[in-house]
């Protein structure tokens, strides 16, 4: 590329100009290509169904009737509470055994780290299966309360193994000064690393949060306390009630149920989505550092 500074001023060739409007426009297509859907999902959720088959972005007929439908539900409120609560002490407790469990492997004069490590990986490919860990919940008195999904989802190998390349990536002078001060292990961690950590901590505390949000599967399986499920389930529950056993009188009617349906689909969409959206942007720029320095290095 051949530059020229004149008065300040950055002076790019025709070939750098081509470069650039190419560049510029292939990101500002895929841009596009990405807002789009969420777009149409928003446009979608407050509309009467007409748009829907069309792809168009502009509702023909105004509606909050999915968001009515979710709303007025008997459990909606209730639910919306609990996966917040949920979604934060899953978030913190999740916290807690990931950096237990990758500073310790991070440390080189750990002996039995390798194989520490080797056995968390193996986790990562195979499992117990969802009879054995119903069977462990059951016996460990933990059905019908949070802790049955909690706390087995706690810990997620490949988060560990983000946060303990990160852990490796820092000096090891920092540790040897912090030992010659009279640091001990835990002022060294709680002190040192995790300030120092701050962009990775942020990025897998996003991961753990947005997994527990949308996490609803486990809920379904322990949980027999309606007022005790998350948001997802309840969602799930509205779109079920809604939609099925309704009787069709003709062709129109059976159309009217069809957008009806698509319509509380695509609020449900958005209902639960916009926790995780208005969260995100707090720790977006934590996300490509953090991400970025725990995967390149180790």
């Amino acid at each position: 590329m051949s530059l020229k500074k004149s008065s300040n001023t950055i002076h790019y060739s025709a070939g750098d100009r081509v470069f650039l409007a190419a560049d510029a426009l292939i990101l500002g297509l895929v841009f596009l290509l990405v807002l789009y859907p969420l777009l149409f999902v928003l446009s979608s959720s407050f509309s009467g169904g007409s748009e829907i088959s069309s792809l168009s972005l502009i509702p023909d007929q105004f509606s909050l009737e999915g968001y009515k439908a979710a709303v007025e539900y008997d459990y909606f409120w209730g639910s919306y509470w609990n996966s917040a609560v949920y979604t934060a002490v899953g978030t913190l407790v999740a916290m807690v055994v990931t950096i237990l469990c990758a500073y310790p492997l991070s440390q080189q004069n750990f002996r039995a780290g390798k194989i520490a490590m080797g056995l968390c990986v193996f986790t990562m490919y195979f499992s117990g299966g969802l009879i054995p860990t119903y069977l462990w919940i059951r016996t460990l008195g933990l059905m019908n309360s949070p802790w049955a999904f909690l706390l087995p989802s706690a810990l997620n190998i490949y988060n560990m193994i983000v946060m303990r390349t990160y852990f490796v990536s820092l000096p090891e002078d920092i540790r040897e000064a912090a030992q010659i001060d009279g640091c001990g292990e835990w002022r060294y961690l709680v002190q040192i690393v995790l300030p120092l950590s701050s962009a990775v901590l942020a990025v897998v505390a996003l991961y753990y949060g947005v997994a527990r949000w949308n996490a609803y599967f486990d809920s379904m399986i322990y949980l027999q306390d309606r007022s005790k499920l998350p948001l997802q389930n309840i969602l799930r529950e509205i779109m079920i009630v809604n939609t099925s056993n309704l009787a069709y009188s003709n062709v129109e009617a059976q159309a009217a149920a069809e957008k009806r349906a698509e319509l509380l689909k695509y609020s449900m969409i958005v209902i639960a989505s916009i926790p995780m959206l208005v969260l995100y942007p707090f720790v977006q720029k934590y996300f490509v550092k953090g991400v970025m320095i725990g995967a390149v290095k180790g």
